[in-house]
């Protein structure tokens, strides 16, 4: 497996239970393929660089998780449909490389 990281964000102004919905849909998709979340980092609500869809701001969560490059394609497909995630980047950990693979 690799280690990979996930940053998105979805409008602070969404309800907790939709966030919360949110967040169960891509841990759901990461383990069906066999993968594992190592650590969730909640950022809270962030200034944007610029505006996005009329927002201002956006509620950032950070995933570090490890999982087969193929499960990638899956997680990717899930976030580009979800309404709630604004924006989104998956990014493979290649200085975690060593630590996930003796583990």
């Amino acid at each position: 497996m690799k280690a990979y990281e996930l940053l998105f964000f979805v409008d602070p102004s969404i309800d907790d239970e939709t966030r919360l919905a949110a967040m169960k849909r891509i841990d759901t998709t990461i383990t069906a393929q066999g993968g594992k979340v190592d650590n969730v980092e909640e950022w809270g609500k962030k200034k944007l660089a610029y505006e996005i869809n009329g927002l201002t701001d956006g509620d950032y969560t950070l995933i570090d998780f490890q999982t087969e490059p193929e499960a990638i394609a899956e997680l990717d497909r899930v976030l580009h449909i979800m309404d709630a995630v604004v924006r989104y980047m998956i990014v493979r950990r290649d200085d975690r490389l060593d630590s996930v693979e003796n583990a």
